[in-house]
């Protein structure tokens, strides 16, 4: 496994827009630079086979993942407890690209994980967005869902490199998206 070059990891609230930030992130530097891990990919996968659930339906913004999300994360932390390096460990494993978007961190342990593994290459992104917007997304407060660990573990405790702010004003998005993407080729040392 080559070392990254760059760690960014991505947090924030369910329906702020990581997974679209990261996207257009990546797609403006290119598949060939850069991966997107999500940590919950294989959380998922290890969950849907124990369970005999469809791992595909697990990905989407779908009810049927919303059916689950309450035991999945049970599971999951019992998982982080014994090992908190667990899915840290399998995103990574085998990845060369120089760009490293970690997508969905949600606990201090990824974070921490991520440091120390990586030091200085890695830098902390929290996306934000109101309410009213991530309502708007179709966000619900779902209990036991957004009061636990993993939508707020990381509301305090992490001073954020970057924050993004998300709220549906494309030409402020756009013109954080383009101070990342500057910041990104700069420490790649490319061409901006």
């Amino acid at each position: 496994m080559a070392a990254p070059r760059l760690v960014f990891i991505f947090s924030g609230k369910r329906k702020s827009g990581k997974d679209y930030i990261t996207e257009r992130l990546r797609e403006s530097l290119g598949g060939d630079l850069c991966a997107i891990l999500r940590l919950s990919g294989p959380l998922k996968q290890q969950y849907a086979l124990e369970r005999a659930l469809d791992y595909e339906r697990l990905l989407d913004a779908s009810d049927y993942k919303e059916r689950y999300r309450g035991d999945m994360i049970r599971w999951g932390e019992e998982k982080r407890r014994s090992d908190p390096g667990f899915f840290c460990r399998l995103i990574v494993e085998g990845e060369r690209r120089p760009l490293w978007i970690i997508s969905d961190a949600r606990r201090r342990s990824d974070v921490d994980w991520f440091r120390a593994a990586y030091g200085d290459v890695t830098q902390t992104v929290r996306v934000v967005a109101s309410e009213e917007t991530r309502r708007s997304r179709g966000w619900v407060y779902t209990p036991e869902v957004d009061d636990a660990e993993s939508e707020c573990g990381l509301d305090s405790g992490v001073t954020f490199d970057w924050i993004i702010t998300n709220d549906g004003d494309r030409k402020a998005l756009d013109e954080q998206l383009h101070r990342l993407t500057t910041f990104t080729l700069s420490r790649l040392t490319l061409p901006v």
